[in-house]
């Protein structure tokens, strides 16, 4: 029985991905997550104090699409919130608290089988980001962007989490209807990249 606890224990630890139960319609949660807290990497945007421009559209967003692994997701519209509460549910709208604003991306693949979403929120520092990963493994998460077709099946989808510094990221992909489904590998890459160009304000 120790054994068993250390190895779940450790897993958590490591961020490793896990099963989630279903909830309601309304607030789906990914059927597999994963979540990965920040690290000494991103000690140069720790907070937003020392890093204090505010993101943009098309600082996230360049590009009008995604790819990974010869898979493409074009995307479906963009938007930046300030209400962060708005974009989470469950115990995540208390974890937002500081956080100043919220840009979200609709990604669909080309037959429409599979819809991607990547969400991004600015907090104030990398404490809180983590404490925010912490609630979306514990009675929250993101809501499905407006736009999001009923048909999504995010209960049955992918997603992953990751505090970058004062920020944090997740990207989530799913099938649409009994028309998806199967590996999510790519799709989960290509709707996950954006996060990578927080990279650019180490450096600034």
């Amino acid at each position: 029985m120790r054994k068993w606890i250390a190895v779940v224990a450790v897993l958590l630890a490591a961020g490793a991905a896990f099963l989630w139960w279903r909830s309601g319609a309304d607030t789906p949660r990914p059927a597999t997550f994963r979540a990965e807290p920040t690290t000494a990497h991103y000690g140069p945007i720790a907070t937003r104090a020392a890093d204090p421009a505010p993101l943009t559209v098309e600082e996230i967003f360049p590009t009008g699409s995604v790819s990974a692994g010869g898979t493409t997701l074009a995307s479906q519209g963009t938007e930046a919130l300030t209400d962060c509460a708005a974009a989470v549910w469950g115990s995540a709208e208390q974890a937002v608290a500081g956080c100043t604003q919220v840009l979200r991306a609709r990604y669909a693949t080309r037959d429409g089988r599979v819809l991607g979403q990547f969400v991004i929120f600015n907090l104030a520092d990398s404490a809180a980001a983590d404490r925010l990963l912490a609630a979306f493994g514990h009675g929250g998460f993101v809501r499905p962007a407006p736009g999001t077709p009923d048909g999504f099946e995010g209960s049955r989808g992918w997603a992953q989490a990751r505090a970058l510094g004062h920020f944090v990221t997740v990207s989530w992909v799913g099938p649409v209807g009994d028309k998806g489904g199967g590996d999510l590998t790519y799709p989960q890459v290509a709707v996950d990249s954006p996060s990578l160009l927080i990279q650019r304000r180490l450096v600034r």
